[in-house]
């Protein structure tokens, strides 16, 4: 079955640099949409980052510029490099990829909760 496993949050200073890990299972990663997704307390869940199948990127602005999106193949996993970590990045920062179609693209880098989610990793920023 499909599993999203994240790792690699933890405590950073600002300023500071984390890479996220979202090793998938279940399913081959180059052949569908997938991204990064963060919810803050008390705020909504946003779409961070997303690759589509064909290798296209999206970035939310708040982040266009620090983070990277990418995925290594032969590993199955996809990763975020964060940089230049601000404290308005704290959140849990999720994984997920498409359970119903379209499965190459996520619109506007915008998930449905029925997808299929990773447990999460947290992200804290603070000095």
């Amino acid at each position: 079955q499909v599993q999203l496993v994240e790792s690699g949050g933890g405590l950073v200073q600002p300023g500071g640099s984390l890479i996220l890990s979202c090793a998938a299972s279940g399913f081959t990663l180059d052949y569908y949409a997938i991204g990064w997704f963060r919810q803050a307390p008390g705020k909504e869940r946003e779409g961070v980052s997303c690759i589509s199948n064909d290798g296209s990127t999206y970035y939310a602005t708040s982040v266009k510029g620090r983070f990277t999106i990418s995925r290594d193949s032969g590993k199955n996993t996809m990763y975020l490099q964060m940089n230049n970590l601000k404290p308005e990045d704290t959140a849990v920062y999720y994984c997920a990829t498409p359970r119903t179609p379209p499965y190459s693209d996520y619109d506007h880098c915008t998930p449905s909760p029925d997808d299929y989610w990773g447990q999460g990793t947290q992200v804290t920023v603070s000095s």
